[in-house]
């Protein structure tokens, strides 16, 4: 595993200790490292009405985002479930539209240790893209 990713699963437990997950007790941080190696951490936030929840994924690209970003060149995402768990279809639209490229690194970590490192296009095969 690079230095990076260990840095960005460092960054990404951090914020998954602010998370807000009263509803369906999964606490997940995510950190992303922009384009001039500084990283931008989120925490899953959930709300009684459902559909007003943000991941902690795009919290942390949004994040990125309003500091002036427009790539990002590494993700990591830890969630308190024993395996890692894999972010959802509206996460990996957002991801693909800020990724660097398709090879860009993506960790995932679960509670109990378990890893998986894979590329955005491993992630995300088939994205939405306008011609």
């Amino acid at each position: 595993m690079s230095e990076d990713a260990q840095l960005l699963l460092a960054a990404a437990e951090l914020a998954r200790e602010q998370a807000y997950a009263p509803y369906s007790h999964l606490f997940v941080g995510a950190a992303v490292m922009g384009s001039k190696g500084k990283m931008y951490a989120g925490c899953n936030v959930e709300n009684a009405s459902y559909g007003l929840s943000i991941c902690a994924e795009r919290a942390a690209i949004f994040a990125a985002i309003t500091a002036g970003e427009r790539r990002i060149q590494g993700l990591a995402v830890v969630s308190s479930a024993g395996e890692p768990s894999m972010p959802c279809g509206a996460c990996r639209q957002v991801i693909q539209e800020f990724a660097a490229s398709p090879e860009m690194p993506v960790a995932l970590a679960g509670a109990k240790g378990a890893m998986v490192e894979l590329t955005l296009a491993e992630l995300f095969p088939y994205p939405f893209a306008l011609p």
